[in-house]
């Protein structure tokens, strides 16, 4: 698209005038969208041609239309994280994100649907409703940057933002048959998002891109990325992209399951295609499986659940009848047990522990393969689903990306292949620390194995040119 705008083959306005057309067909049925600023968006486009007519220098994102997670502060729309209790929060700033997607030339058409305060791998609130998966409208797009997932995979945005403190972005990637990036903390800036990323949340979560193909996802993360200073876990790291002789030095390892919770049969044979793909495309690829992930799992429920609720609980004590019964149910099983001072210094001090016995694991295996949930997406309501003949339960399904999360490693979700269903099956694809270029690159080459992003179906089709 920003080739195009480039060299006037396509102007900005006529390019977003289409994606509001789409959104106003689209979004009664997806609700992927919290708010669209129609024109706001056509103001942008418009400012956006008068550069090119005046020969000014551009952007690499500029004219093209990008949503923007709900709970991210973009200025004068809300800014509300799905909630009652933020009703009316209009945001005065940009994040730093954003601003750096607008320098980019990138045009906001608005902000997109998420579940309350972000705890769900669904999306459903009191104040927006109930979000829906463009590949079946009877599932979901997932959570809790559900909204963004059917925004972009739908066409109704070229890309967008979200943000992930344990499976977030990768969950709806997978679900909606797009491509997520989970960065390492501090990688992309998270400054003005709601929550906010302090305490345990600084620790788990971040913000990221989300778009149809690796190579907009990296062209995101190259705008995005950056030191601030107002990131408590910020690194000066320049972006540096690996040669294929660099990639092909890294041994990849592989499991199809972590032999606790089931995955479907279907994805065990999407990660297996997956190995194979990338063996043929001169990859070292082997069978291998961390040592430690099981306490990985448990670990980051003590920081993200138990620990994030203790951090909620100030905003949302006394106001419960204002709550969706999605929030209520997570407050109500992360609330049981709360925290002493010591269980949350040994749940903190037992995870950099952890962290130390992973990555001397992976000085041998820089590169991990794996599924990125147990199931495709799943019909809204449901809680748990017979898998292999186990009962895998609703807080259970996601723990292959809640590893990565604990342990602060990018991962990358790409989609890969289709259920019996039709639904699309994204792996996943992690690397130690400020590797985001690696896991990336190596997401390319097995987009291009697999023939990359697939539309929805008939009436839900994305634009072609």
């Amino acid at each position: 698209m920003a080739d195009q705008i480039r060299t006037k083959k396509l102007s900005s306005l006529e390019l977003i005038k289409a994606h509001l057309a789409r959104i106003e067909k689209l979004n009664p049925a997806l609700n992927a969208f919290a708010q669209v600023d129609s024109d706001g968006a056509l103001d942008q486009a418009r400012s956006a041609d008068e550069a090119i007519n005046r020969n000014l220098e551009l952007g690499p994102l500029h004219g093209v239309p990008l949503s923007i997670k709900s709970s991210i502060e973009v200025k004068g729309l809300r800014c509300e994280a799905g909630s009652r209790l933020r009703t009316g929060v209009v945001a005065s700033k940009d994040a730093l994100l954003v601003s750096r997607l607008r320098d980019a030339g990138a045009v906001i058409l608005g902000t997109s649907n998420t579940p309350e305060l972000l705890m769900a791998w669904e999306t459903d609130n009191l104040l927006y409703g109930r979000a829906n998966n463009p590949w079946d409208l009877t599932r979901t797009p997932g959570g809790s940057s559900g909204g963004e997932g059917a925004a972009i995979a739908s066409g109704c945005s070229a890309g967008g933002v979200g943000s992930d403190g344990g499976g977030s972005i990768r969950i709806p990637a997978h679900f909606c048959g797009i491509c997520g990036l989970k960065p390492t903390p501090g990688r992309i800036p998270a400054v003005s998002h709601f929550p906010p990323s302090l305490g345990p949340f600084a620790l788990l979560g971040v913000v990221g891109p989300m778009a149809r193909t690796v190579p907009d996802l990296k062209l995101l993360f190259e705008v995005m990325q950056g030191r601030d200073e107002g990131d408590l876990s910020t690194a000066a790291v320049p972006v540096r992209w690996p040669s294929l002789l660099e990639l092909r030095k890294l041994r990849i390892g592989y499991f199809e399951d972590d032999g606790r919770t089931p995955v479907t049969q279907e994805t065990r044979a999407a990660v297996r295609d997956a190995a194979q793909a990338l063996k043929r495309a001169g990859f070292d690829v082997r069978p291998f499986s961390p040592e430690g992930l099981e306490e990985a799992g448990r670990l980051w429920w003590q920081l993200f659940g138990v620990a994030g609720a203790m951090v909620l609980r100030p905003m949302t004590e006394g106001r419960e009848a204002e709550l969706s019964p999605i929030l209520t149910e997570f407050l109500r099983i992360a609330g049981e047990r709360p925290h002493t001072a010591e269980a949350l210094l040994d749940a903190w001090l037992a995870r950099d522990r952890l962290r130390a016995q992973i990555f001397e694991q992976m000085r041998e295996y820089p590169l991990l393969l794996c599924p990125v949930a147990s199931i495709p997406a799943f019909r809204h309501g449901e809680r748990s689903w017979i898998i292999d003949g186990k009962a895998v339960k609703y807080l259970d399904a996601w723990s292959y990306c809640e590893w990565f999360n604990l342990l602060g490693m990018p991962a990358v979700a790409v989609p890969f292949a289709r259920s019996a269903e039709g639904l699309p099956i994204g792996v996943q694809i992690s690397t130690r620390p400020w590797e985001e270029e690696v896991a990336l690159s190596v997401a390319e080459i097995l987009e291009k194995e697999c023939g990359g992003w697939k539309a929805p179906p008939t009436g839900l089709l994305p634009f072609h040119d």
